[in-house]
């Protein structure tokens, strides 16, 4: 019996090693279909020797992939799996499937902050003018984190005191960016709406550096607890029981999921579904085992925001269509796919 059970065991873990490597396959493949796509359609070819070799293809190909498009690429790619994982762990410590950077309001913050630099000109740290709108969004990302930190305490920092401090800190910063939009000029509501929208074409070789360094950091951390969010998810008392101090996990994976969050969306703007819909493709391929729903659910958040990037350019290859709009426009159907769909999930 115990032999059949471990074989058993090996089989699955073994099937979810191979969806791992498949999603990893799969997003390497979007990543490339991503860099050919453009107003100047490139050959797969041409941009694996534009990688590679890039003495070999002409200047303007190589401006093209190495200057635009593969910047723009792993923009997505890091961001798809910052918001991934931010939106799985909200969903691990809260014990909600909708529980989400957007859904309790670190998106809506980031988005006043951004809304205040632009009308308002107010800066929160002395840095350069192109990172004047990053810099107060990741901030008011980070601070209404704490914000909902510091309410949720009063109700000793329960689940459910957590999931009711977000949503009333998204509705008051919702109503804050709409009070903030009714006095601005024309232009500068254009502005924010446009970055309201999300869009992965700011970004830039030093913004891409920064939001993987966000990910190089906060992914070991993750890891590292990786068998006390699985216990977690058996129920607070029960994780009280083996030992583990739930109060201050919770606490710890909120900040770091503050920061994947913060660093994601104060480059490229408000980016919703991805949070949600990455994390529960995730549990139902591979459940609810850390090891793997990590990592599967990073590459799902990479994989359906390239695919969205990717979307946004067949829209319309000449201009830019804010892939913000695609991801709310392909997300809503797909999360509701999941939730027919009935898939079992392997565990």
């Amino acid at each position: 019996m115990a032999t059949t059970a471990k074989e058993l065991y090996s089989k699955i873990t073994r099937r979810k090693y191979f969806l791992l490597i498949t999603l990893a396959v799969a997003t390497v493949l979007l990543l490339l279909t991503d860099i050919c796509v453009g107003s100047s359609w490139k050959s797969i070819d041409e941009v694996l020797s534009a990688i590679f070799m890039p003495g070999s293809v002409d200047r303007g190909t190589r401006v093209i992939v190495w200057e635009f498009r593969i910047v723009f690429a792993l923009m997505a790619v890091l961001v798809g799996a910052a918001l991934g994982i931010a939106g799985a762990q909200m969903q691990t410590i809260l014990d909600n499937p909708l529980a989400s950077p957007y859904t309790l309001g670190i998106s809506a913050g980031a988005g006043f902050g951004a809304a205040l630099a632009m009308i308002s000109g107010v800066a929160v740290l002395p840095v350069g003018k192109e990172y004047t709108v990053a810099a107060n969004a990741f901030l008011f990302a980070m601070g209404t984190c704490v914000l909902i930190y510091f309410v949720a305490r009063q109700r000793k920092l329960t689940k459910e005191s957590m999931v009711l401090a977000g949503i009333a800190v998204l509705f008051f910063f919702t109503s804050a960016l709409a009070v903030l939009q009714y006095y601005a000029s024309d232009e500068e509501l254009r502005g924010v709406i446009f970055w309201l929208f999300g869009d992965i074409t700011r970004a830039t070789w030093p913004k891409v550096g920064i939001v993987a360094a966000v990910l190089f950091v906060v992914i070991p951390l993750l890891a590292k607890d990786a068998w006390k969010l699985t216990s977690l998810r058996l129920g607070d008392e029960k994780a009280k029981s083996l030992g583990i101090d739930v109060e201050r996990l919770r606490l710890k994976v909120f900040l770091l999921v503050s920061l994947l969050t913060g660093a994601a969306v104060c480059f490229v703007g408000i980016i919703g579904f991805i949070g949600l819909v990455g994390p529960h493709i995730a549990r139902m391929l591979v459940g609810e085992d850390q090891r793997f729903f990590l990592p599967t659910a990073a590459l799902s958040g990479a994989l359906v925001l390239c695919a969205a990037d990717i979307v946004s350019k067949l829209i319309d290859p000449n201009s830019i269509f804010p892939v913000g709009i695609v991801t709310a426009a392909i997300g809503l159907p797909i999360f509701f796919a999941l939730i027919l769909g009935r898939k079992r999930a392997y565990w």
